[in-house]
């Protein structure tokens, strides 16, 4: 009878150890254009097949009053209402570059999903989709020019 139990946990802890989800941290450096004035509120969210939000990966710029210049994120996170105190950093200024950690879900690689880099600057304009990257697996290990105060975000898996 303990053989048996024995075996029994052995297999349950096989088969949940194929289920857990694995996921991967990748470098991302965003190489913002040169412009003068404040500095730019950049978030990076996971967006799904659907052209939805998913989930909010990380916030350039820490003071809240300031998140609804984001306008399309802002309808998202304000509802959702996550916290994203510990995926925030200062604002990058123009001609700048900062680089943070993202962690992606390997399930969302080549599933349909992209990366939305929005950015907004006081008294200046909004870019909902400043950089939008597919989720492939080369997509992941290159560059991405940006359409709005972003030159070009850079990926690099750790």
């Amino acid at each position: 009878m303990i053989k048996k139990t024995i075996s029994l946990v052995v297999i349950v802890l096989t088969l949940m150890a194929f289920s857990i989800p694995t996921s991967k941290k990748y470098k991302c450096m965003i190489q913002m254009k040169n412009y003068t004035g404040e500095g730019a509120y950049v978030v990076i969210s996971l967006i799904n097949p659907e052209g939805l939000y998913e989930k909010t990966l990380y916030v350039q710029g820490d003071d809240e009053e300031w998140y609804h210049d984001i306008t399309s994120w802002w309808n998202f996170q304000g509802k959702v209402r996550s916290d994203i105190d510990a995926i925030t950093g200062e604002t990058i200024s123009g001609g700048n570059r900062a680089i943070s950690v993202i962690e992606i879900d390997d399930s969302y690689i080549d599933a349909g999903y992209k990366l939305r880099f929005e950015t907004a600057v006081e008294d200046q304009e909004y870019y909902e989709k400043d950089v939008e990257i597919n989720l492939t697996a080369a997509s992941l290990k290159g560059k991405a020019e940006g359409a709005g105060f972003i030159r070009y975000v850079r990926l690099m898996p750790q």
